[in-house]
């Protein structure tokens, strides 16, 4: 790969870089996502029931957490860029064996390789932004790589499950193994040689978890997380019941989420590098404050919808803002607390719609928004700890 003659040529390639990491990120999400709008003939074809299909959500995000960290310690010396490139080879063949799938072993395999790419992907690309771009720019370049993850639920998903509808659940399997080699095809293209700063090493996980800071984002992160997606899994049940909202209306109110979330996202991205503890206390106190004026204001349509998209603004910016969080706690070990987050985040995801869907059966949607309240008062607080002066423990 040649190296750009100009300064404003380097700028730009570098700015091609961290567009390429976040067409990464969109990739393995909507991949991770792919089956929520395709359960139903996924199921039908396979012969299963769609309880048993929601496994092909759940595997993948338990995996994710559990590799993250291992991908990262397998990497050792190996220049980052080769391990991404990897990754999005792995990422095409597991859509591809998707596509092909003849039964629920062959999917649930796919979906295996699926969690090896997301936990490698984020954790490879979440500290990738203090190498690609000037450290006054980094604010925006990881809101951007993180953006991707945003994009994933506003374009990827939506659009994946309408070729899915018209064109069947295969191909849109295959779509996403074509834009997955494209992305690579990009990555070699764009994406500077990135060697290793350090291997990371199983200890280096045990020196940052005895870290307060990291202790303390990585419960952020499990409680907003884990509050999330405890009321919003099951978000139409909570709009239709709650709020009375037809059905006509939820796909324009969800892409209308997505798009606050977007918002949310790069505004966080700009703001939290100054100021990463009080932006993370606004996105808690956000989340806090929504959940309660649905229980209290939410039984009217119009007040759901306006209520959605305030959910939206402030969950955007959970990712980049805990990830900034992470970074600032250790610079120098930002792949290992990359990992971590990455391994928690996934955790929150498997742990917040496992115990929602057991609240919405025992007490209805109101159960979800008081879990959702609790834990994100719950971070709130520890926000408040991170504020106050406090031993190395």
């Amino acid at each position: 790969m040649q190296t750009p003659s100009s300064p404003a040529a380097a700028a730009n390639h570098s700015w091609l870089a961290v567009l390429a990491v976040a067409l990464a990120t969109f990739s393995v999400v909507t991949t991770e996502m792919l089956p929520v709008g395709l359960l139903t003939p996924i199921a039908h074809d396979l012969g299963i029931s769609s309880g048993s299909a929601g496994l092909l959500i759940s595997v993948p995000a338990l995996l994710a957490a559990v590799f993250a960290p291992l991908v990262v310690i397998a990497a050792g010396g190996i220049n980052r860029r080769r391990i991404l490139c990897g990754l999005l080879i792995l990422l095409v063949a597991a859509n591809t064996a998707s596509a092909l799938a003849p039964n629920m072993h062959w999917m649930l395999a796919a979906r295996l390789l699926v969690g090896v790419c997301m936990g490698g992907i984020w954790a490879i690309a979440g500290g990738l932004a203090t190498r690609l771009v000037l450290p006054q720019r980094v604010g925006l370049a990881t809101a951007i790589i993180f953006g991707g993850v945003a994009a994933a639920s506003v374009l990827g998903v939506p659009l994946a499950a309408w070729t899915g509808e018209l064109l069947g659940w295969r191909q849109a399997f295959a779509g996403m193994a074509l834009l997955s080699a494209l992305v690579l095809l990009l990555h070699l293209a764009v994406i500077p040689s990135l060697p290793a700063v350090a291997s990371v090493q199983l200890r280096h996980f045990a020196e940052q978890l005895g870290s307060r800071r990291v202790q303390l984002g990585l419960g952020v992160t499990l409680l907003l997380v884990t509050g999330h997606f405890a009321a919003f899994t099951f978000i139409r049940p909570l709009l239709e019941s709650v709020s009375g909202v037809g059905a006509s209306w939820i796909g324009g109110l969800l892409l209308g989420y997505g798009t606050a979330g977007i918002a949310g996202n790069f505004l966080v991205g700009l703001v939290a590098p100054r100021h990463v503890t009080a932006t993370v206390m606004a996105i808690a106190a956000g989340l806090l404050a929504t959940a309660l004026l649905f229980l209290c204001i939410g039984h009217a349509p119009l007040n759901g919808s306006i209520l959605l998209l305030l959910w939206g603004l402030a969950y955007g910016g959970v990712s980049v803002g805990l990830m900034t969080w992470m970074m600032q706690a250790a610079p120098n070990a930002i792949e290992a607390n990359s990992a971590l987050y990455v391994g928690a985040f996934n955790v929150a995801i498997a742990v917040g719609a496992w115990a929602g869907g057991r609240l919405l059966d025992q007490l209805g949607p109101a159960g979800n928004l008081w879990a959702t309240a609790v834990l994100s008062m719950a971070a709130l607080l520890c926000c408040i700890a991170a504020l106050a002066p406090g031993r190395h423990r």
